[in-house]
């Protein structure tokens, strides 16, 4: 979320960057937090003043007593007076609630650099990387080449699970892991620590990493318990520092976590709707950054850089974009996605995406650093995917097909598969 103190301070540049999403009900908010914010203030100063007041009367009292005369009129006065500040008091409280809870629901700051645009297809193309593969035959679906080797079963899955889910055997069962342990290998060698967090999250932390009023619609709950199951590692990464203070000396803080995701909506299916590309379950690999506020710029080219290497490795041709001020969603000051090229959709589709959140997540979360013994101040909080397995596995099935139904299992993941070099012979 954001200060109060920059709404307050420079409310006419939040205005102005805000603006620049397109969304009406978000100015409006800021408004109203404002003028919230500005009658607390008004109220918190009489406030002080009549506790003084009383204080004083207080003091006035307790002297005509030692002196044994009248202080009734007095006494009266302190009761009105008392009444009066509760009155205030529960305005005061009134306010601040509101403004805390307005203030969750304004979107972070844009970064400079983000393009204006309404939707995805404002998207700035920064680079293309990899050649865009061409076939002398037709091309199966993922879905129905995996079906055809025997390597998965979606009409089963939907019968006990519904749609999005699937079985996945032998070989495509195989691939999967190996991407992780490719994912995740890589990952430590660049220094990140592993994480395998928990998969289920209660609501508290939950709201402080996340706007579940975007968000909870695609959650799934756990019925008559505190508990939700995470949509992806990075919440409970995030989560992971809640109300605690890290040392500055030891940031940066970088993890790599793995985990199964679980996700309600899994939006509107393309060209092929049997398979991996759009999953209510999957498995995902994801980086995660605590760092100073001086250097997170930097670091999320880094998180950018790790995966182009990591889908590099894999050969698989795709592109960076910057996402624009329409598409970026709530938390990131800016966002980058990666988006992998799809033969059968003829086009890029988003794999990773990569997002600096400046302090906007860590202050929800109340996630400071400092020194031992100096000022402590807000982190700040960095993401990106590294391998979303059943995305991916939908890219080698297809930009790796053969002619005679074989896939070519890319040269960097064979190592992880016994050698293996063809799916499907």
């Amino acid at each position: 979320m954001l200060d109060i103190k920059l709404i307050r301070d420079n409310y006419e540049l939040v205005r102005e960057n805000l603006a620049k999403r397109g969304d009406q009900d978000v100015l409006n908010l800021i408004e109203v937090i404002k003028e919230n914010d500005f009658e607390w203030r008004e109220v918190t100063k009489v406030v002080s003043g009549k506790r003084a007041e009383r204080n004083s009367i207080a003091k006035q009292i307790a002297e005509l007593r030692k002196n044994g005369e009248d202080a009734s009129q007095l006494i009266e006065q302190t009761d009105a007076l008392k009444n009066e500040i509760q009155t205030l008091e529960n305005r005061e409280d009134d306010l601040r609630k509101a403004i805390d809870r307005n203030i969750m629901s304004v979107p972070n700051i844009l970064h400079e650099s983000v393009p204006a645009g309404a939707d995805e297809t404002a998207n700035e193309e920064i680079r293309r990387v990899g050649d865009i593969p061409s076939f002398d035959f037709e091309l199966l679906s993922h879905g129905e080449l995996a079906e055809k080797l025997g390597l998965a079963d979606f009409d089963r899955a939907t019968r006990i699970a519904g749609t999005g889910f699937n079985y996945l055997f032998d070989d495509l069962a195989y691939l999967d892991l190996a991407l992780m342990k490719y994912a995740v290998d890589f990952m430590r060698s660049k220094g990140y620590r592993l994480v395998e967090p928990p998969f289920m999250m209660r609501r508290e932390p939950y709201t402080g990493v996340t706007d579940l009023g975007d968000f909870e619609s695609v959650m799934y709950k756990i019925e008559g318990e505190d508990l939700y199951l995470i949509a992806t590692s990075e919440h409970p990464m995030a989560a992971m520092y809640m109300d605690e203070i890290i040392d500055e000396d030891t940031l940066p803080l970088r993890f790599v976590g793995i985990s199964p995701c679980f996700r309600r909506e899994i939006g509107a299916h393309g060209v092929d709707t049997k398979g991996l590309f759009r999953m209510h379950q999957f498995n995902k690999v994801e980086q995660f950054i605590f760092c100073t506020p001086e250097t997170s710029w930097q670091l999320h080219e880094e998180l950018l850089e790790n995966v182009e290497q990591m889908y590099q490795g894999l050969e698989l041709p795709y592109r960076i974009v910057n996402v624009c001020t329409g598409d970026i969603g709530t938390l990131a000051a800016k966002k980058y996605d990666l988006e992998l090229w799809f033969p059968r959709q003829n086009k890029y589709g988003e794999v990773a995406s990569c997002s600096n959140c400046t302090d906007y997540q860590a202050r929800r979360l109340n996630i400071r650093c400092g020194k031992q013994g100096g000022d402590k101040r807000i982190a700040h909080t960095l993401n990106n995917t590294a391998i979303a397995t059943s995305r991916t596995m939908v890219a080698i099935l297809e930009n790796y097909q053969n002619k005679d139904g074989t896939v070519t299992v890319p040269k960097a993941l064979r190592k992880y598969m016994g050698d293996k070099e063809v799916i499907g012979r």
